[in-house]
């Protein structure tokens, strides 16, 4: 059988595999900054705040999930970190999920040294 030619995408619809699987450079979040704070905004719909676990370690903030769908047989998870270069006021931050949206905000903290710690999300 002839490798398939023409483009990744076109081979990939014919393979049953779908097409996102290898898609990179994933657009669902947005991160800025604003008056001494970074505030980072997560597309994650499909979640329930109790799901979600946002813990900060070392300049790193860490996003995970995890929900079971058991009427369809579903699980969904998702999974990024986000690096940090300025020093952030690790118990200032605060996280908020509001239809289907995760918001992080992260003081900026100047002088400090960076530690652990876990982030209650909020409804």
């Amino acid at each position: 059988m002839p490798l398939p030619t023409g483009s990744t995408s076109s081979w990939l619809q014919n393979s049953g595999f779908p097409s996102r699987l290898f898609e990179t450079g994933r657009n669902d979040y947005e991160l800025y900054e604003e008056d001494d704070e970074f505030v980072l905004s997560v597309e994650m719909p499909g979640f329930d705040p109790e799901e979600i676990t946002v813990s900060w370690d070392e300049g790193v903030l860490n996003i995970a999930a995890e929900h079971e769908d058991e009427t369809r047989g579903q699980r969904k998870t998702y999974h990024r970190r986000f690096r940090f270069p300025k020093n952030v006021e690790d118990d200032d931050i605060e996280a908020q999920y509001n239809n289907g949206i995760l918001e992080v905000r992260l003081p900026v903290l100047t002088g400090a040294t960076t530690r652990g710690k876990q982030i209650e999300v909020q409804a």
